[in-house]
């Protein structure tokens, strides 16, 4: 299992890399049909999806190349969505691969030094924050919305399993910040700590995922990915075959506290 001593740029990288093998893969095949399907992400199309994560790509690509030493003129936010937005879903689809290919090749070409020391201006958050956790906010984007496209295409989609592992992990340190932003510990009157494979996640007048807890309230029966999912708003009904929670909280109560993004 994978635990908080092990969430390294390395190990993350590596994960970014499955996942985009995955999709690189995947991209070939999908017709104009299969492009045009609605995805997991309940406003955007398959294509849609390929689109955002490639508009991450190349904006995501800028500080971290910009931090490393190289030369870079960014380009502003807006005008990169427009560009993409205008763009046909093929292209979309084809231009992901491109962009998201371009943004690993400059991590790739960090330094073992860079990928410990870089501090990355991400441009929206109040100040640089170390590569790892600029990584780890990709993977958990990129993760997410592998899911949402296969889940335009297939009933039984899954988020990759090590990745959902080390993202489970890096909630619990690097990415613990997200959770303030994302989870809505108010909507649940009880205090919960629940049992998670590999750590626990505990309400109370905040939102946060520990490697432990002493005296669980109630337990989580299902894979990581599934957790990566209830903290992502993604584990819907139709998407929660085999999971169950037991305890003082429901599956439903918990949906009500991720309700995703």
């Amino acid at each position: 299992m994978v635990g908080t001593s092990v969430t390294t740029p390395d190990r993350v990288v590596e994960a970014l890399h499955v996942n985009h093998d995955a999709l690189a893969a995947l991209v070939p095949t999908l017709s104009e049909e299969d492009l045009g399907r609605p995805s997991g992400a309940s406003e955007w199309s398959v294509a849609q999806v390929l689109s955002h994560l490639g508009s991450g790509a190349e904006i995501g690509r800028t500080p971290i190349a910009g931090a490393a030493g190289e030369p870079v003129e960014p380009e502003d936010n807006q005008a990169v969505w427009a560009r993409w937005d205008a763009s046909a879903p093929a292209e979309q689809a084809a231009a992901f691969v491109r962009h998201d290919a371009a943004y690993l090749a400059t991590v790739d070409a960090l330094s073992a030094e860079q990928r410990d020391r870089l501090m990355v201006d991400l441009g929206f958050l109040p100040e640089p924050v170390p590569l790892l956790v600029a990584l780890g906010m990709r993977l958990n984007e990129v993760a997410n919305h592998v899911w949402d496209v296969r889940a335009g295409l297939e009933q039984d989609a899954s988020i990759d399993a090590d990745s959902a592992e080390l993202l489970v992990a890096l909630f619990q340190g690097p990415l613990a910040f997200l959770l303030g932003f994302s989870a809505k510990a108010d909507a649940i009157e009880q205090e919960v700590r629940l049992e998670i494979p590999g750590g626990a996640l505990v309400i109370t007048d905040q939102v946060s995922v520990r490697d432990a807890v002493a005296d669980p309230t109630a337990v989580f029966e299902g894979p990581a990915e599934a957790v990566v999912r209830l903290l992502t708003g993604r584990l819907l009904r139709e998407h929660a075959a085999g999971v169950e929670v037991t305890g003082n909280v429901t599956l439903d109560e918990l949906r009500a506290v991720f309700p995703g993004y």
